[in-house]
């Protein structure tokens, strides 16, 4: 008697298997082709590792007798050790374990499949293969950062998973407006943009054109690149620029309100479509301008933007600029609640456009968290751009005060249109 063929579904199990070999295998055997370095596995001991692995789960599976896979993979550990030795005494220079533990791992995702985790096992042969494939990127970025920009990771995950599970998740104030946990864990959310912003910035590199200052930049501080490009468009004066800078400066307040948005749609989801009518309309009309002098700054050959210098971005997190932060989101917090107990509703408005002359994250983090009451939403949506254009105020008074006769004439003229485009918005929604 023939055996019956398997089950049409353990079938195309072992095939996903297969395919998940083939991809890792496919990944080391060029990169062996391209290095001319000896390996102990290429494509199709990669298929068949990941097919052992997969046989070793089913048989134990079926003959439920999980020493069968114990043994298979304590096997193939004594295997991969005697691969590395071998590697080891041919060429002493090679240390790596890539190879051996991406066989390793081959086997161990052949096997999850036959345990009924495929997707899951797929996903992560498509991870580690990228893994493998981009590994000159990787090294690279790595060597971009400092040991400060490590040790600034570092703080954030201890801010993130130590101090913030120890704090009171209650109001420890008269007006029940300080919730310690709640407002630790808004700093580390604003910390945490703004170290995502930093590391792109220094991947990408800041002194490069306008333009991209203004958007990597943009993603750390809108101010200190408003401050960075008027001071240069003064010291280094050149009125050819002057379109150049403007534009720099526009794309880095884009990238502020993109950020906002971001914000919100992170903290309170309802809040973004009351919104996007108002800062769409300023995101235009902003990005508006910056392309027209991007534009102009290009009409010529001989005005084309020079690359800037380094724009003095610091690293935004450190445990002294976080407390910072929290001293004056728990101010403005308290300045919310007393308003919102102590005067009209409207008193708010005058809060967001004070609290938004040193900062934008503090008006909008309150007011996110504010417009979970449905009443109060108008008014918080009227706060946060009341917040917004203060900011903008300023970094335009940045460029009348610290920049040239033409980036300020420029920039104010943009400044002007999108307070009037984003009042008119915000009175029609």
């Amino acid at each position: 008697m023939f055996e019956q063929p398997p089950e049409l579904g353990t079938a195309q199990l072992f095939a996903i298997a297969l395919l998940i070999g083939a991809l890792v295998g496919t990944e080391r055997e060029k990169k062996k082709a391209d290095t001319q370095r000896p390996s102990f596995a290429g494509i199709r001991t990669f298929m068949l590792l990941s097919e052992a692995g997969a046989l070793s789960a089913w048989l134990a599976t079926q003959t439920a007798m999980p020493l069968i896979f114990g043994v298979s993979l304590t096997g193939l550990l004594i295997l991969i050790a005697a691969a590395y030795l071998l590697e080891k005494r041919a060429d002493p220079a090679s240390v790596g374990l890539t190879t051996e533990l991406a066989a390793l791992t081959v086997f161990l995702l052949g096997a999850a499949v036959m345990f009924g985790h495929a997707v899951v096992a797929v996903g992560l042969a498509v991870v580690n293969t990228s893994l493998l494939a981009f590994k000159d990127p990787l090294h690279g970025a790595v060597q971009k950062l400092g040991k400060e920009d490590i040790f600034a990771g570092l703080k954030l995950l201890i801010a993130s998973f130590i101090v913030l599970p120890l704090l009171p998740h209650h109001p420890i104030d008269p007006w029940d407006a300080l919730n310690p946990y709640k407002l630790w864990l808004l700093v580390v959310l604003i910390s945490a943009l703004s170290l995502i912003g930093y590391v792109s910035t220094r991947w990408l590199g800041s002194a490069r054109g306008v333009a991209v200052t203004g958007l990597t930049g943009g993603l750390v501080s809108s101010t200190a690149v408003t401050l960075s490009i008027s001071r240069e468009s003064r010291t280094g004066f050149q009125p050819s620029k002057d379109d150049a800078y403007a534009a720099g400066v526009l794309i880095a307040w884009a990238v502020m309100f993109v950020r906002v948005l971001v914000m919100v749609l992170a903290l309170n989801p309802t809040l973004i479509m009351p919104l996007l009518w108002p800062f769409g309309a300023m995101l235009l009309i902003d990005m508006g301008f910056a392309g027209w002098f991007y534009l102009r700054s290009l009409r010529d050959a001989s005005h084309a933007p020079d690359t800037l210098g380094e724009v003095p971005l610091k690293n935004p997190f450190s445990l002294w600029s976080a407390t910072k932060f929290g001293l004056l989101f728990a101010v403005v917090l308290l300045m919310v609640e007393i308003t919102r107990r102590s005067f009209s509703m409207a008193g708010l408005v005058y809060v967001a456009v004070l609290a938004g002359t040193t900062d934008v994250d503090a008006i909008t983090l309150s007011m996110a968290d504010m417009a979970r009451n449905v009443a109060q939403l108008p008014i918080a949506v009227q706060a946060v751009v009341a917040g917004v254009l203060s900011n903008t105020v300023v970094k335009a008074g940045l460029t009348v005060v610290l920049g040239s006769h033409g980036l300020a004439r420029r920039v104010c003229a943009a400044t002007l249109v999108m307070l009037l485009v984003g009042i008119l918005a915000l009175w029609l929604s």
